[in-house]
């Protein structure tokens, strides 16, 4: 699989009153923070049973260009990883400068 820059990807954003937030994840055992993305809208919606969301919170699901959503993960002191529907990891991807 290759995700370019300019690819878009699929995150899982909460819907708090009239902000926006990307919803990240922790790995606790490795201790790292991702943001977990997906290839298509149909995998995103399946694996957001799968992932540790906050009960009683909207969340919905959106398109991201990568290189948007890497530098907004670098920022924010968070990795970017590709799931598959069932919350597996395909592919970590590189940082973005």
């Amino acid at each position: 699989m290759t995700v370019e820059a300019t690819t878009w990807l699929y995150v899982a954003i909460l819907k708090a009153g009239p902000s926006e937030q990307i919803v990240g994840q922790t790995d606790t055992e490795q201790d790292i923070s991702f943001i977990p993305a997906f290839l298509d809208k149909e995998s995103a919606q399946q694996a957001m049973f799968h992932l540790h969301l906050e009960k009683k919170q909207k969340y919905e699901v959106q398109a991201m260009i990568f290189e948007d959503l890497a530098r907004h993960a670098s920022e924010n002191g968070f990795l970017v990883f590709v799931l598959d529907e069932e919350g597996k990891v395909l592919e970590r991807l590189p940082a973005i400068p």
